[in-house]
């Protein structure tokens, strides 16, 4: 008898076990199929915006598109999704925040410089504009995977001190960046600026505060996201990575520090703050 029930247990344990696995497999499918469509309308976005601005020859709502992506993909995962937990909306409403400040500033300092020197060898060459424009939809995919893959999960947690310590980093980089785009806007908008550059506020600690704070942001989605992942889910730790690759070592930092070099590089108050300003990890 007892062999009976030990079988009979075996039996129900595999069962329970095959019916997690089978459980597991669909939604990893269903996830995939959501990321996919994701990936789909990313690129829709960024090809029409292509279209539209290689037709004007403009770059003016280049970066418009690129955060607005942002909030549209967060908000439809979020629905497709279909469980809406706490974090999930928490999240969402993050990105959200961070989309709606930046994509705005950036357009309307676009609007009021009229034209973004990035592009000054990229607007009348609709080949590279579209190479541009495509690699802004991988930016925003990889950016945004975190946050994407937490909308999709069904399966919630308490929220826990990791939650909270993500949403604090967020905090403080959302503060960090806002704070030093509006210091950088004042300082450039003041007649008697004409000529110099920025070194007070957040700019006396880090020579590119604002993109200390846009890794710190992403730093603290992945993070609070991480809560509910499981198995290669964690490599989506490729986003913050990626973010502070791209800024550091490709379209941010290298491209304003060699436009810095050129305009105040004979000035020893620059050598002086190159000297003792960190590039932008502030005291390191």
């Amino acid at each position: 008898h007892g062999r009976t029930c030990y079988y009979g247990g075996t039996l129900c344990s595999c069962s329970m076990i095959a019916l997690l696995h089978e459980a597991l497999v669909t939604d990893m499918k269903a996830m995939g199929v959501t990321l996919a469509k994701c990936a789909a309308v990313d690129l829709c976005v960024q090809w029409v915006g292509w279209a539209l601005a290689s037709a004007l020859k403009t770059e003016k709502f280049f970066d418009l598109a690129g955060s607005g992506t942002f909030v549209l993909l967060a908000h439809l995962s979020h629905r497709w999704g279909g469980t809406r937990h706490l974090r999930q909306n928490v999240q969402t409403g993050l990105v959200t925040a961070w989309g709606l400040r930046l994509g705005t500033f950036l357009f309307l300092r676009i609007m009021k410089e009229g034209q973004d020197h990035r592009f000054n060898n990229v607007r009348n060459s609709p080949g590279l504009f579209f190479v541009y424009w495509t690699l802004q939809a991988v930016w925003v995919f990889v950016t945004l995977l975190p946050t994407l893959i937490l909308n999709m999960e069904r399966k919630d947690e308490p929220l826990s001190l990791r939650d909270y310590a993500g949403w604090a980093i967020w905090g403080l980089g959302f503060a960090t960046e806002a704070i030093a785009d509006n210091q950088k806007w004042n300082f450039k908008n003041d007649p008697e600026n004409a000529g110099k550059f920025i070194q007070h506020g957040l700019w006396a600690y880090s020579r590119h505060p604002n993109y200390l704070g846009e890794i710190l942001q992403w730093s603290g989605l992945f993070l609070s996201a991480s809560s509910v992942m499981q198995g290669p889910q964690y490599l989506s730790v490729v986003s913050p990575l990626f973010l502070w690759f791209l800024l550091r070592h490709v379209s941010g930092i290298p491209i304003l520090e060699k436009q810095a070099m050129k305009k105040w590089g004979a000035d020893p108050a620059f050598q002086s703050y190159i000297k003792n300003t960190p590039l932008l990890w502030p005291f390191l």
